[in-house]
């Protein structure tokens, strides 16, 4: 266990020193803990998360073919035209829809969608992208704690508890919408100065014809109503008792089939390192789930807690929110799920306890680049693009963000739960 620690904050401070590449970190350190067997290779393939991974790869491939097409730029135009080319208005637009169709798509999805056309918006109005990009991605954490479906963590306690999906909104959908709210206009705050637009840009862009920005008619007629209807599946997925995964992957493969372009060319636009640094990261936190650490820092609360329900909800919030952010919220969550079982029978089955984890893993996968696959997923289409994110550089706002949301989310346990 203690080997299985320090490998993984080791190769968290490396990853965060920014000397050596993400990807190769994640890989070095999943070859060592299968060397040492520190976890053993079965172990290993289960630990990673394939629905994931099947969601990237699928998203990816259907981005990368419907991107000649024209249709990013299309949009983006329209958004600055929309927008009239104004900073605040261009915040709002793309906060507001990253945020919304992060709670009803996910948020995985949700930035792998944004993300495309954020670059391209922020090139019309000669913007920096980097600040919209990371405001996205610090939105997408926050509107995915909504609902059932928007963030992994949400998931998880559903197939557990068998919460409802009107539940979930009820119980979590106010305080991720007055989050929304207070973290979006800080953030506007932070970075106005970044987001200066010069007039001729705004006038440029005004002036421009989205119609003509579209390259392949023929091929948008073929690809982009498939991209439409997966988005569209993407909201009943549930229903259908497909994994977003399945759904993804069954879209990509149509339009592959549709496509006139030649295979190898989609299949170059699969983000091969952010998928092998995903790889490698799930294989160190297994090896931290199979050592029993993660556990070990689950048990922990219930001791510290002792008993007192106020002690335990604001327990499970803040160590939830931690943890997520050091690990990853997926595999956190998972971890603390049988822990909140035990502390909840102990209060009447109090779902309170449930409330609790969601916002703290769900508002935990903003404090650093690795606390959720939205922010690794994001990270990785920005440096694919040549404007890396750094990992300091998320961590200086992920992780005031955090703490704001979490002030918040105290407030409101406390008065909803607590009073």
């Amino acid at each position: 266990m203690v080997f299985a620690i320090v490998l993984f904050a080791a190769a968290l401070a490396v990853i965060a020193s920014e000397r050596v590449d993400r990807t190769k970190v994640a890989l070095a350190g999943a070859v060592v803990v299968l060397l040492t067997q520190t976890i053993e290779q079965e172990a290993a393939v289960e630990a990673i998360d394939w629905n994931t991974l099947g969601l990237l790869v699928g998203m990816m491939l259907m981005v990368k073919i419907t991107e000649p097409t024209g249709v990013y730029t299309w949009l983006a135009i329209r958004a600055g035209q929309v927008s009239k080319g104004r900073p605040l208005a261009v915040v709002i637009s793309l906060a507001t829809t990253t945020a919304v169709l992060s709670a009803f798509l996910d948020n995985l999805t949700t930035v792998l969608l944004m993300v495309p056309i954020t670059f391209l918006l922020a090139d019309a109005l000669d913007l920096d992208p980097l600040p919209l990009v990371i405001i996205e991605i610090l939105v997408s954490n926050i509107g995915g704690t909504a609902t059932l479906i928007g963030d992994p963590p949400n998931i998880l306690i559903a197939g557990a508890t068998g919460l409802s999906f009107t539940a979930f909104i009820v119980n979590l959908a106010p305080i991720a919408a007055v989050t929304f709210v207070v973290v979006t206009g800080g953030l506007y705050v932070v970075y106005r100065k970044r987001l200066q637009v010069e007039p001729e840009a705004r006038r440029h862009v005004m002036q421009l014809d989205a119609r003509r920005s579209i390259e392949d008619m023929a091929e948008l007629k073929r690809t982009v109503p498939i991209l439409v209807g997966t988005i569209l599946v993407f909201f009943a997925h549930q229903a259908l008792h497909l994994e977003p995964a399945t759904v993804a992957l069954s879209g990509a493969t149509l339009m592959l089939l549709v496509s006139r372009q030649p295979l190898a060319d989609s299949l170059a636009g699969i983000e091969w390192p952010t998928l092998f640094f995903f790889i490698g990261l799930f294989v160190m936190v297994g090896a931290l789930e199979e050592t029993g650490a993660i556990d070990e820092v689950a048990a922990g609360i219930a001791d510290l807690t002792d008993g007192d329900r106020t002690a335990e909800l604001l327990g499970i919030l803040w160590a939830s929110a931690i943890g997520s952010g050091i690990v990853d919220n997926i595999p956190f969550t998972a971890a603390m799920i049988p822990v909140v079982e035990q502390l909840q029978s102990g209060n009447g089955g109090d779902d309170a306890y449930w409330w609790a984890l969601a916002l703290g893993a769900c508002f935990g996968g903003n404090a650093t680049l690795v606390a959720a696959a939205a922010n690794v997923a994001a990270a990785g289409m920005a440096a694919r693009s040549g404007r890396p994110i750094g990992f300091m550089v998320f961590l200086r706002i992920g992780l005031p963000v955090t703490a704001v949301s979490l002030l918040l989310a105290t407030a409101y346990v406390a008065l909803r739960y607590l009073a």
